[in-house]
C-alpha cells in the first residue's frame, strides 16, 4: 500500500493559493495536507477552513508538528535559507519555490545539510515536468533538429498592480533575476547540462526600484560550442517562449514555463521538408511535480541529481550577478 507523505505548507503566497496546494489536494493518494501556517492566525485560519485543515500561527508552530514528513515553503526568497534549515534539521523532506536561497553559499549549505541527513532539497521549477519539455527533449534526442546551434528563450510579464510586491523588494530577495531570470538560467542547464559558465549579462533598474526589474545575458558550454540568449523582466510585455535552432531546423514554443493546467500547448517545429505545429495535450506541471517530490522521498539516492541542479543553479545566478556588475 503506497505510504502518503504528510506535508504541511509555510506561508500563505498566492502561488500556494493558487496551483500547489489545490495539486497537493488533488495528489490525495501520494500527499496528505496536514495544515497552513502563517504569522497571521486569522489568514492561516481562513486558508486552513478552505482546504479543511489545520491553522498554524508562525511558522515554528508547524514545524514542530510531530506527523510531517515534509514541507513547502513559498515564503520571500530572503526567508527560504532560515527556514529550509530549521526543516532539515528536524529530518523534514523540503520543497521550496524558487528561488532557492539568496546566494551560492547558502544553496550550497543547505545542500550538503540536505545530503547529510539524507533529505531531499527540490527547487520548484515545475516546467521540468510538464509534457511539452519531454516532447522538446524527444525532438532533440531524435536529430529532428540535427546538430544544436543555439538556445534562445525569454521570460516577462507585466506590472505587478501592487507597487509592494515582495519582488519589488530588496530585503526580502526580490528582483527579476530571481524571479524570472532562473527560469531562463534553468532551461539553459537542463538543455546544455550543468558544466556552463555565464559569458556575458546585463541587469537593468529604475529609479524608483531598489531591485532588478529587467536583464538579459549568455551562457556558454564549458566544453562545447553550445551556448544559451537569454532575456527577462518584471513590467515586460508578457514573454514565455523557447527557441531552439539546430543545423536541420527550428523549434519554437511560447507557454513554456507558465502553461495553465487546462491549456493545450503547441510547438512549432520548422525543418527544410515542412513545418509542423504539434499539439501537446493539457498538462498539470505542479502535480508531476509533486509526484516527482514523492518518488524521490521514496528513494532518497535519486536525490543526488537534484542537489547538483541546485548548486549548478545557484552558481550560475552568482556568475549572472558578478559578471553584470563588471
Amino acid at each position: 500500500m503506497t505510504k502518503k507523505i504528510n506535508i504541511g505548507v509555510l506561508g500563505c503566497a498566492s502561488i500556494a493559493q493558487r496551483s500547489m496546494i489545490p495539486a497537493i489536494k488533488e495528489m490525495r493518494a501520494y500527499f496528505n495536507l496536514i495544515g497552513i501556517a502563517s504569522r497571521d492566525l486569522q489568514r492561516a485560519t481562513q486558508w486552513a477552513q478552505k482546504y479543511k485543515v489545520l491553522p498554524f500561527k508562525g511558522y515554528e508552530a508547524l514545524l514542530n508538528e510531530k506527523k510531517l514528513d515534509a514541507i513547502y515553503i513559498p515564503l520571500p526568497n530572503a526567508l527560504h535559507y532560515e527556514w529550509i534549515d530549521k526543516a532539515l534539521d528536524i529530518g523534514l523532506h523540503v520543497l521550496v519555490e524558487k528561488t532557492l536561497a539568496c546566494s551560492r553559499n547558502e544553496v550550497e549549505l543547505l545542500n550538503e545539510k540536505a545530503k547529510r541527513y539524507n533529505l531531499v532539497l527540490l527547487e520548484c521549477f515545475q516546467f521540468r515536468f510538464h509534457r511539452q519539455m519531454s516532447e522538446i527533449q524527444n525532438l532533440i534526442d531524435t536529430g529532428t533538429l540535427g546538430d544544436l546551434r543555439c538556445i534562445r528563450s525569454t521570460f516577462g510579464f507585466p506590472p505587478f498592480s501592487n507597487e509592494n510586491n515582495i519582488r519589488y523588494q530588496k530585503a526580502l530577495g526580490g528582483g527579476a533575476l530571481y524571479d524570472a531570470g532562473a527560469y531562463t538560467i534553468k532551461i539553459s542547464q537542463l538543455l546544455m547540462g550543468n558544466n556552463l559558465f555565464v559569458s556575458a549579462s546585463k541587469l537593468n533598474f529604475e529609479k524608483n526600484k531598489e531591485v532588478d526589474i529587467w536583464g538579459g545575458g549568455f551562457l556558454q558550454q564549458k566544453e562545447g560550442n553550445l551556448f544559451s540568449e537569454i532575456a527577462f523582466g518584471f513590467d515586460h510585455f508578457y514573454q514565455c517562449n523557447l527557441e531552439i535552432l539546430g543545423n536541420r531546423g527550428r523549434l519554437y514554443t511560447n507557454r513554456l514555463f507558465t502553461a495553465p493546467p487546462d491549456f493545450e500547448t503547441e510547438i512549432v517545429v520548422e525543418t527544410n521538408k515542412d513545418r509542423k505545429i504539434l499539439k501537446i495535450p493539457a498538462d498539470n506541471h505542479f502535480n508531476n511535480l509533486l509526484f516527482h517530490f514523492y518518488k524521490l522521498i521514496q528513494n532518497t539516492s535519486l536525490a543526488e541529481y537534484e542537489y547538483i541542479q541546485n548548486i549548478t543553479q545557484a552558481r550560475l545566478i552568482e556568475e549572472f550577478r558578478i559578471k553584470a556588475k563588471e
